[in-house]
């Protein structure tokens, strides 16, 4: 009689603890200076393979209306049809496509980001930070992400001309994601889906 062995599970889900996480940009202002901004509210979640990386997917939906760069008139304005449009458009989502280890805790995550009903393809790059238990006996995984967008690219292309030449808003978009997830608790294979 043989035994039929089930292959060691190496993926694991894992939910970002938006409390202990950031969303943030900068674009530049006037040519001379950055604005900072940041989406207040988000979620995501992370599917990790230990053994295979590249098996491994993230997935996030950021409310768009909870963009905050510390003005009320300029995040009005960057809610109206000029920018987000987040009556028509109110979320921002990520969902990644292809993950590939790039070096020693780092990774080249490629994916679509749907940004006022315009989705294209972009590239993060990632460092994974560490992996900790917390003090109530869950486990938690530390990640730091980067990309730079155009903002035209997804039909955000309002803007003002300087006199003295350039424009009003910056084309280019750093992007910097702060991640701290929690491993769910192991579901039982006896139990109902």
């Amino acid at each position: 009689m043989s035994t039929i062995t089930a292959a060691p599970r190496t993926q694991s889900a894992w939910d970002i603890d938006t409390v202990h996480s950031s969303v943030g940009f900068t674009v530049r202002h006037l040519v001379i200076s950055k604005v900072r901004g940041r989406f207040a509210r988000w979620s995501g979640s992370l599917v990790l393979d230990d053994a295979r990386p590249e098996n491994s997917r993230v997935e996030a939906r950021i409310e768009a209306a909870s963009i905050d760069t510390h003005e009320p008139q300029r995040d009005a304005h960057l809610r109206s049809s000029d920018f987000f449009d987040t009556d028509k458009h109110p979320a921002i989502e990520f969902r990644s496509s292809r993950i590939e280890q790039a070096g020693e805790q780092r990774y080249q995550v490629a994916g679509d980001l749907t940004i006022a009903g315009v989705t294209r393809p972009v590239r993060l790059e990632v460092e994974a930070l560490g992996r900790a238990k917390d003090p109530w006996g869950g486990e938690r995984a530390g990640f730091s992400a980067r990309t730079t967008i155009d903002r035209r690219d997804f039909g955000l292309i309002w803007n003002q001309a300087l006199e003295a030449g350039g424009v009003v808003v910056g084309e280019k978009v750093e992007i910097g994601i702060e991640i701290e997830a929690v491993k769910r608790a192991e579901q039982s294979s006896s139990q109902a889906a």
